[in-house]
């Protein structure tokens, strides 16, 4: 039997929300090393999640602020912008 892989959509803030728990527990020191370990794996998916997420939308960013023929326009970004 095989395994299906159902598509999830990827939450950055909570998962940056569990990453900053995780690390939080493995500072406080009260885990095992076994659970260490778990978090710190737990830690790495979570973190390579983020980063493929912030890499996206700079590309939808960077699709946005393209000029009439196709060139990336850099423009600062600020708040209320």
């Amino acid at each position: 039997m095989t395994k299906e892989k159902i598509a999830v959509a990827f939450n950055f803030e909570s998962s940056l929300a569990k990453l900053e728990t995780l690390v939080q527990q493995m500072e406080q020191g009260d885990l095992s090393l076994e659970d260490s370990l778990a978090a710190f794996e737990r830690g790495i998916v979570l973190t390579r999640g983020c980063q493929a997420a912030l890499a996206q939308a700079e590309q939808k960013v960077n699709v946005l602020m393209q000029d009439a023929q196709g060139r990336v326009v850099e423009q600062s970004f600020s708040k209320e912008s």
